[in-house]
């Protein structure tokens, strides 16, 4: 992406700017380049089912040279000092921060979400090339004298080799660069593959580490109609020694498969099926800020958003009515209109998902207290929505529903309902408000989940480590934490 875009123009102006200003090819060894089948698939506008543009659509050969690119980088990549490969991350930060409202108005147009949103998912992406800039000259190892006394036990942290990377739609920059940033931080080369429906994000973001230095073949983005097609063979060949991918349950699974036969290192940010717990001795108006949050941030398309909501009885009336009036005030529209709050759902299969799930909830005895139906017109809007008395055979309790619906259940019994919460095969996180602090700690820890959101609706920080358990995932990415999925442990037993 070019230089900072003025905003001076008019807004149909700029728009088309930012799209012309952004790479459509594949990226592979320091070049653009098109496609070998010479094919191309569309980017959608979500808001207006509209083409912006027009992308390269790698095969499965092209993945091939792409992992070429990256295995002949690997051994020179792996020497460079630390602290410039933590220059180039530390100049990435800085230059995506310069180019902030360019990236987010792109997000933006191929996404949907408010472009307010899409300006804090920048900041959010570009802060973890900043923290693993800082990781990158941290990398240790260790040396002990052995036990007996006659020799030394020496340890050595090496990068993991090349990395395959597979980015999700729904946060199209911070999804890259929390993958980005620790392989590079480790000494690892990537080939990346974005999401079809969101490869615009990725591209720019892969332009602006060209432009900070970082050296031919390190990083090979290649977007592509079909993952199965170009990824497989690069995980069946072998040369590649790390799989990173964040997506769905069911595909998680197929990749762990088709890596088992190379027995290759895994980090996997999957499905989830958060639980919103509200206890009766809760801040209210806090719980109804914090429930906005984890439920409407990024139009609910987020794996960490609230999915079931646990209310207890002696609120649940007045959390229920509060909720309503703020999820039915939210203005909806096109995402870089000003204004918006709420932008469209990704495509219309995921509209029409949305619908069939409160309609089987409806049918099942929920009540809708605001929304509850699509929005008439161009694009795949759904009105934000509220259910109460929802019941438990409802699908939408066990099934991540990827949009603006909070479904509500009363509860009395703080056994019963944590015993109702941890009854799902996920475990990415879970959100309580409670201030009993014995409860607090009680309830976090028997809450099976990789992350507990206490008395806040927000939990992503790249200072963290984030990732779930059971069928949510494996690894963590960011924080401390998210350099070691790029790293090997080699022991060098030292005879004295």
């Amino acid at each position: 992406m070019s230089p900072v875009i003025s905003r001076a123009m008019s807004s149909s102006d700029r728009e088309r700017a930012v799209l012309n200003a952004t790479p459509t090819e594949l990226f592979i060894n320091g070049q653009w380049r098109p496609g070998s089948s010479g094919k191309v698939f569309d980017v959608e506008d979500p808001s207006t089912g509209k083409v912006l543009r027009a992308v390269a659509d790698a095969t499965a050969e092209d993945g091939m040279t792409a992992l070429d690119a990256a295995v002949a980088a690997q051994a020179k990549w792996a020497q460079y000092p630390p602290r410039e490969r933590s220059d180039i991350l530390r100049r990435a930060y800085e230059l995506m921060m310069q180019r902030q409202d360019d990236l987010a108005l792109l997000m933006t147009l191929e996404m949907g979400k408010p472009v307010a949103e899409s300006r804090s998912e920048i900041a959010y992406a570009a802060e973890f090339f900043r923290w693993f800039a800082e990781e990158a000259v941290r990398i240790d190892g260790g040396f002990a004298i052995a036990p007996h006394g006659s020799g030394r036990v020496l340890v050595m942290r090496q990068p993991v080799g090349p990395s395959l990377l597979i980015t999700p739609w729904n946060f199209p920059a911070a999804m890259g660069t929390r993958k980005i940033g620790p392989a590079v931080a480790a000494g690892c080369t990537m080939v990346l593959k974005p999401a079809s429906l969101t490869p615009l994000s990725m591209l720019a973001i892969a332009d602006i580490l060209r432009e900070c230095g970082l050296p031919d073949g390190v990083l090979n983005v290649v977007p592509s109609s079909s993952a199965g097609r170009l990824m497989e063979p690069l995980i069946r060949d072998g040369r590649a020694r790390k799989l990173s991918f964040t997506g769905s349950t069911e595909v998680g699974r197929l990749l762990l498969e088709q890596c088992a036969e190379q027995i290759m290192r895994t980090s996997m940010e999957l499905g989830g099926n958060a639980p919103f717990l509200v206890f009766a001795d809760a801040d209210l108006d806090a719980a109804v800020q914090g429930a906005m949050i984890a439920k409407m941030r990024n139009i609910g398309e987020a794996c960490t958003a609230a999915n079931r909501f646990y209310v207890h009885a002696d609120v649940v009336e007045e959390f229920s009515r509060q909720l309503a009036d703020q999820m039915g005030s939210l203005r909806i529209g096109r995402g870089s209109e000003e204004g918006v709050q709420v932008g469209p759902l990704i495509e219309a299969q995921a509209r029409d998902k949305v619908q069939r799930l409160v309609e089987d909830a409806v049918a099942r005895g929920a009540q809708v207290l605001v929304g509850g139906e699509p929005v008439d017109g161009p694009g795949y809007f759904y009105r934000p929505t509220v259910l109460v008395d929802v019941p438990p055979d409802a699908e939408l309790t066990s099934t991540e529903i990827f949009g603006p619906v909070a479904p509500i259940t009363a509860f009395t019994d703080e056994q019963q309902v944590l015993t109702a919460v941890n009854d799902t095969p996920f475990g990415l996180v879970s959100y309580v408000y409670t201030r009993d602090l014995n409860r607090a700690l009680r309830v976090c820890e028997r809450l099976e989940a990789g992350m507990v959101g206490l008395n806040q609706g927000l939990v992503s920080n790249p200072a963290a480590p984030f990732g779930g358990i059971k069928h949510s995932g494996l690894g963590r990415e960011g924080g401390g934490l998210g350099i070691e999925e790029f790293l090997e442990t080699k022991y060098v037993a030292l005879a004295t």
